[in-house]
C-alpha cells in the first residue's frame, strides 16, 4: 500500500485591485505593497498586484482555494472606514464600484470564475471608503493612507484564521517591489507628493 504524504497546503490568493492614478482608488493596490513589504509568507500564498486587469483575473481566481482582496469601496462611510466583508456577502460588495464603462468590475470576475467551475472556497475583502476617487495622478487622500496600516493587520488575522502563518519581516530592504518604473508606494507618493508645498 502507497505511503500517503501530506495533503497538499491550500492555495491562497491575496489581492490588490485599484487604480493607483485616481487618488483613493489605489488603495488596493497600496495595501497589497505594505502588506508585502511588512510580511514573509509561506510558498502556497500567492501576493498579486490586479490592478484594474479584469476579467484577466479569473484565472488566478479559479485557482486559489482562498481568497484576499484589498480594494477601495463605496460604502457610503466616513472616509478611510475599513469593513471587513466575507464568505457569500463578498460579491455584493465588489460590485458596488466600476471606475468606468471599460473597467470590468470585480463581482464579474467572481461570477466568470464561478460559472467555470472553480470557485474560492474561503473569501475575504478588506474595503476601504474612499474620499476622493476623481484626482488623476493624485495621491491616496490621509484618511485612506492612514487606514493602510489597520487594513494590513486585518488581513494577518484573517490569514492566521485561514492557518496562514505571517511572518514579520525583520527589514524590507531586500524585499523586491511589486511595481517598478517608480510606482510603487514610497517613489509615486511619498517622494512625488509628501514634499511638494
Amino acid at each position: 500500500m502507497p505511503a500517503r504524504g501530506k495533503p497538499a497546503a491550500e492555495r491562497i490568493l491575496v489581492l490588490g485591485i485599484g487604480n493607483i492614478l485616481w487618488a483613493d482608488e489605489g488603495f488596493g493596490v497600496r495595501a497589497l505593497e505594505l502588506f508585502h513589504r511588512r510580511y514573509a509568507v509561506p510558498e502556497n500564498v500567492t501576493i498579486l498586484d490586479g490592478g484594474t486587469q479584469g476579467l484577466y483575473l479569473v484565472q488566478f481566481v479559479q485557482e486559489a482555494d482562498c481568497l484576499l482582496v484589498f480594494d477601495a469601496i463605496d460604502y457610503a462611510l466616513a472616509p478611510g472606514t475599513l469593513k471587513l466583508v466575507q464568505g457569500d456577502e463578498v460579491p455584493k460588495f465588489t460590485g458596488a464600484k466600476k471606475m468606468s464603462l471599460h473597467q470590468t468590475g470585480f463581482q464579474e470576475v467572481l461570477s466568470a470564475a464561478d460559472l467555470l467551475g472553480r470557485y474560492p472556497r474561503r473569501l475575504a475583502l478588506v474595503g476601504c471608503q474612499p474620499l476622493d476617487l476623481e484626482d488623476w495622478g493624485g495621491p491616496l487622500t490621509g484618511p485612506v493612507r492612514a487606514a493602510l496600516d489597520r487594513a494590513v493587520e486585518t488581513a494577518a488575522v484573517i490569514l492566521d484564521q485561514w492557518g496562514v502563518r505571517c511572518t514579520p519581516r525583520v527589514s524590507d530592504d531586500d524585499v523586491g517591489a511589486l511595481l517598478s518604473n517608480d510606482i510603487d508606494f514610497i517613489n509615486y507618493e511619498r517622494r512625488g507628493f509628501a514634499e511638494t508645498p
